[in-house]
């Protein structure tokens, strides 16, 4: 099948009934598509695709993980909200010759000085439109403590995430959404592919004999990525404390490279050490993951 919405849901009902289910990504059916796009063309692309013995398919999500993965995404939702209605507030603010300091904390006990401030120029329409914003900013912040608070719940009930979290740089947030997005890491043929997966790997632009290694080729989940890369920047900047394996080759990819690559290099790092957690069922340790890796 083609991997689209509601994919996961048919794919279980199959299974349920005998069927042996392979998702197939849509960018790699497209190619097989001939002259042109109809229900009859997409069924024999997907059949073409699937003959390829080097085809790459989706995991298939069971109803756990997409009760985990459907928190992450809301949250996502709820805080881009926030940010949306801090630079609202701050915009507006700005008008009347207010300036507060950025950050969901500053604003809201900024905005309330402002509100109880009767010398600056707000109006008493406009303090009664910022009070209204304000209350609606506590309100955003209760939900996204309330999603965090859930994701810690998810993240104690469950034996993986806690060997995860083992992993420098790897938090409650990261544990999940990996947990959720890996239903099976024999899936993937080694951790260079779950890295691949991920995006954090170079693009290739090779001929011949030359071989040419771009930037990482940010394919894969964003919001994965993401979540794996400022967890390495927080370890960058705390990995003296410790005399390891690890930390030592953190310590040369931070004097040999930029601040932002040694952040995406130990990123990738970490990725594969964590498929090799999940696919042998070992805990996390700084030595031997570090030369595996």
């Amino acid at each position: 099948m083609e991997a689209c919405g509601g994919a996961n849901y048919w794919a279980r009902v199959f299974q349920g009934n005998g069927h042996s289910v392979k998702l197939i990504s849509p960018q790699f059916v497209k190619p097989f598509v001939k002259t042109n796009k109809n229900d009859a063309n997409d069924a024999e692309a997907i059949v073409e695709a699937a003959s390829r013995p080097s085809m790459n398919f989706v995991p298939i999500k069971q109803v756990e993980q997409q009760d985990i993965q459907s928190i992450h995404r809301i949250r996502t939702r709820v805080v881009k909200n926030r940010t949306a209605l801090i630079n609202e507030i701050r915009g507006l603010c700005v008008e009347y010759g207010v300036v507060l300091r950025p950050g969901a904390a500053s604003v809201k006990s900024s905005l309330c000085a402002a509100i109880a401030d009767s010398d600056n120029e707000l109006t008493p329409s406009s303090r009664e439109s910022m009070q209204g914003l304000y209350e609606e900013l506590v309100d955003i912040e209760v939900r996204v403590k309330n999603l965090d608070s859930r994701i810690r719940q998810l993240c104690r009930q469950n034996e993986r995430c806690q060997r995860i979290l083992k992993v420098p740089g790897v938090g409650e947030l990261t544990a999940t959404a990996i947990v959720a997005a890996v239903p099976d890491p024999k899936e993937f043929r080694n951790g260079r592919h779950m890295s691949a997966w991920l995006g954090l790997v170079p693009r290739q632009s090779s001929s011949g004999d030359k071989r040419v290694l771009l930037g990482i080729s940010k394919r894969g989940d964003r919001y994965l990525r993401t979540l794996l890369i400022h967890g390495a920047r927080a370890v960058l900047s705390h990995y003296k404390d410790k005399d390891n394996d690890y930390t030592r080759w953190v310590g040369r990819k931070k004097a040999t490279l930029s601040h932002n690559k040694a952040a995406v290099a130990l990123a990738n790092k970490n990725a594969r050490i964590i498929w090799s957690m999940l696919a042998t069922g070992e805990s996390f340790n700084y030595g031997q993951h570090a030369t595996a890796a």
